[in-house]
């Protein structure tokens, strides 16, 4: 046989033998070479597959072998028998059985790792014989292994058919069996259930079983409650279980077989053992209490799990027990400490997470109750639902400014998230609460920001201020009589600190709806968002809260228009913000305007795009280069974000994939946005002649004329001759996917117009006729421009079939 290297170069040529099997081993271990070690795995992945490894598997187990060579033997057995069962003559079923349990007690003290691929190998053995070719297959397991003899010690005996029992459920989990098979297999699994309960118990009970071997039975349990078994047949094992928690060695098995025991579905079947479970949960108690005092986080979250757990899963059938009301509403006290336990997520605890579906899933339980009962149930839970309020602002709270300077960026941003967590959760809970829940907020805000004697942390103003926050962005509080009072209340906040200032930003941003509505208190609000742009660390606040306002209160706008522009002329020229943010100003800009007479608009598109334009004429004047690429492609970004929003007449949909329709009649004249482009129409086109190449420039380009016609819709008609020219111009010379997007704009809109007919025809055939010459050229190298000439064509198909159906329509009347 060829040596390692070579043999691995040439895996097709080598035979499934035992040596060459070993040779590979060798290399795909200790072969540096990783081009050799991928061909070995390769190779190996075949042999453990073919006809020869029922031969050579029972020879790599051998006891001289080492434990990665009897790994793979074991592995090759499981991948024959998993998932080529069909392969095995019946009469060999026996056989097969009588050699695997031979091999795991003789493993049973040995390699860890073989024996576990072993196990396997006979669940999966088990679970293709069951039930008819081996009835109780795990009785008889139990019973071989408890037998005497073999020269294997009983405790490693025991250990073996733990480890057996454990992967046996894990094995079924992940079979390829036919669904036909599963239920069968289950079903007989579930009976074998009976074998496994008096052992488990039993080991449990036994005042001499050492820790390693209960911490292997609370696994094993773990592993077959995901079966479904009856939580009633289990219920001595969990108390065995909750008695285990006290161990800190069993701790951690003890907490997931507990878990998982009573999340199953089956399991809220079982009343009677939940109501047993919940005093048992809240003896926990004591215990949970002393592991937050000593810091044991992890002691602290393995409780919160079970807590939560029995909670979650069941709150509703404990909700139906009014009898037992007590109980229950103990256990949510319980989980109400996990939500509100000391110390900030995610540095000092992160345990407080795993509560809030509880929340969730307990107030749509009692919402979903008839009336007569939910009023019953309100009662008792909505001053808890407020207590719960409490305990959600105070964990929102930002530490002091020196201990979150001292967390890594990976425990801001979790902070972050946990934030909108909390934030999601207080919208929740405003459906049961309602508009008290915001009085209440407005009361504990007043109180703190009037008390002179004792000053208020900007932590807990910010925290109040974000409880409003996360209320009023998704719900309609335009009815709130509290509302006035916090835009009052607003302005007598002493921001010192950069993350109360975005509070305040988001929060007046969240408004910007009721300020539409109440425009008399824009001027309240106004001067801080603005005096707020200049401020590199409130750029995304203060930019997208002055975009929302600029959006929702437009027609009342107009006398703090002209300040307006002034500061975002100003910070854009100081380029104060980051391109995102510069773009988003533009658009707040376009709202602004549109709500302006026509030559204010002019008048202030002047001032404002002037520099600009004046700077892309410099830029298109100078040879090609990454860095003033860059600065053209923020240019027209800035025009194309303007445009978008910059619409003084309004637009309503007709119907679905008919072009909208203007409703407003537009002022005498040409349209601002349609002046602006006919005057940079040449500049354009200079830029485009230098960066014809480029795509990413050519895509700006045809941003700026596409984001103007969706706007503009019929009033962009003036442009769409010269822009069909040019489109055309530059597709010929140089196709690129955003000149065709662009015009299937220009045809969803003007092809049903006679005067624009011609021009988007001329334009259509032109772009049609390159389109195809490079499908014979090869379409696979542009599959971008397939995809936007499908869509273009699909337009046109859309409006050929929209022109017929009217058509016809004519003709019949």
């Amino acid at each position: 046989m060829d040596a390692p290297g070579r043999a691995a170069q040439s895996p097709d040529s080598l035979e499934f033998t035992v040596e060459n099997v070993e040779k590979a081993l060798h290399q795909l271990y200790y072969d540096p070479n990783i081009e050799n070690k991928n061909l070995a795995q390769k190779w190996l992945m075949q042999a453990q597959v073919s006809p020869q490894a029922w031969q050579f598997c029972w020879v790599l187990l051998s006891p001289d072998k080492v434990p990665e060579i009897q790994y793979f033997g074991a592995s090759a057995l499981h991948t024959k028998i998993s998932r080529y069962w069909c392969d095995i003559p019946v009469e060999q079923y026996d056989s097969l059985k009588t050699q695997l349990f031979s091999q795991i007690a003789r493993f049973a003290s040995g390699s860890k790792i073989v024996l576990t691929r072993l196990c396997v190998a006979l669940a999966s053995l088990a679970l293709n014989m069951m039930p008819e070719a081996w009835p109780a297959a795990v009785s008889e397991m139990v019973r071989v292994f408890q037998e005497e003899g073999g020269g294997v010690d009983g405790r490693a005996r025991c250990l073996a058919l733990l480890e057996l029992l454990t992967v046996l459920p894990e094995e079924f989990q992940t079979s390829r069996l036919p669904q036909y098979r599963r239920g069968q297999v289950r079903g007989a699994l579930g009976q074998e259930w009976a074998a496994v309960f008096p052992l488990l118990q039993q080991l449990l009970r036994q005042s001499d079983s050492p820790g390693f071997i209960k911490a292997k039975v609370l696994k094993c349990l773990s592993s077959w409650v995901l079966l479904d078994v009856p939580l009633s047949e289990s219920e001595g094992l969990l108390t065995e279980s909750f008695a285990a928690l006290r161990d800190p060695e069993l701790f951690d098995t003890a907490v997931e077989a507990v878990v998982n025991a009573i999340s199953q579905p089956d399991s809220q079947r079982y009343v009677n053992t939940l109501l047993k479970l919940v005093p048992q949960v809240l003896q926990l108690q004591d215990q949970l209490h002393q592991a937050v005092q000593s810091g044991d986080m992890e002691t602290s979250h393995g409780i919160c799990r079970i807590a939560v757990a029995l909670g979650e899963n069941h709150s509703r059938a404990l909700l139906e027990q009014v009898e037992q009301w007590q109980g229950f509403l103990a256990l949510v006290n319980m989980i109400m400490f996990c939500t509100g336990i000391p110390g900030h997520y995610p540095v000092n605890e992160t345990t407080s997470s795993l509560t809030l579906t509880f929340w969730y899933t307990l107030q749509d339980d009692i919402l979903s109750f008839e009336a007569e009962k939910q009023a019953l149930y309100l009662q008792v839970y909505r001053p808890v639902y407020f207590q719960l309020v409490d305990v959600l602002l105070h964990k929102a709270q930002f530490p002091s400014d020196e201990e979150y300077a001292s967390w890594s960026s990976d425990e801001k941003e979790q902070f972050r998230i946990y934030r909108v967590d909390i934030s999601d959760t207080l919208m929740y809970v405003f459906e049961m609460l309602g508009v008290e829940l915001l009085s209440n907020l407005y009361d504990k805000l007043g109180r703190l920001l009037t008390n002179t004697d004792q000053p208020a942390s900007w932590q807990h103003t910010e925290a109040l201020l974000y409880g409003f926050q996360s209320i009023a962005e998704t719900i309609d509080v335009n009815y709130s009589d509290v509302i006035p009072g916090l835009i009052g209340l607003i302005p007598r906040i002493s921001i010192n600190n950069v993350q109360l200032a975005d509070t305040v930003m988001f929060t007046i941003g969240a408004l910007a709806e009721w300020l539409a509505d109440h425009p008399v208190m824009l001027s309240s609000v106004l001067p801080l968002v603005l005096h707020a742009l200049g401020n590199p660390e409130l750029s995304v606040s203060s930019v997208s809260t002055l975009k929302k306002i600029c959006r929702e209160c437009k027609h009342d706008l107009p006398p703090y228009a002209a300040n307006i522009v002034a500061v975002s002329q100003e910070v854009l020229i100081k380029q104060i913000h980051k391109t995102s943010q510069c773009m988003w100003l533009m658009q707040a800009l376009g709202f602004l305007l549109s709500a302006l007479p026509v030559e204010e608009i002019l008048r202030n598109l002047h001032s404002l795009i002037t520099p600009y334009i004046q700077q892309l004429e410099k830029l298109a004047d100078e040879t090609p280069n990454p860095s003033n690429k860059l600065a053209i492609i923020h240019i027209l970004g800035l025009l194309s974000n303007l445009f978008t929003t910059l619409d003084v007449t309004r637009q309503e949909e007709e119907g679905e994939g008919a072009p909208p329709a203007k409703t407003t009649p537009p002022e005498p004249g040409p349209n601002p946005v349609v002046v602006v482009l006919q005057q940079v129409f040449a500049l354009i086109q200079t830029v485009l002649s230098k960066w014809l190449n480029d795509s990413q420039v050519v895509e700006a380009v045809c941003a700026i004329f596409e984001k103007s016609v969706k706007t503009l819709l019929h009033d962009f008609a003036p442009m769409v001759s010269q822009l069909s020219e040019m489109l055309g111009q530059m597709y010929s010379t140089i196709p690129q996917a955003s000149a065709l997007d662009l015009t299937r704009q220009m045809v969803y809109i003007f092809a049903s117009q006679t005067d624009h007919f011609s021009p988007i025809k001329a334009l259509f055939e032109l772009v049609t006729s390159v389109t195809l010459s490079i499908f014979q050229q090869g379409p696979r190298d542009h599959p971008d421009i397939v995809d936007s000439f499908m869509q273009l064509q699909a337009q046109v198909c859309f409006w050929f079939l929209i022109s017929f159906t009217f058509s016809s329509l004519s003709l019949s009347l």
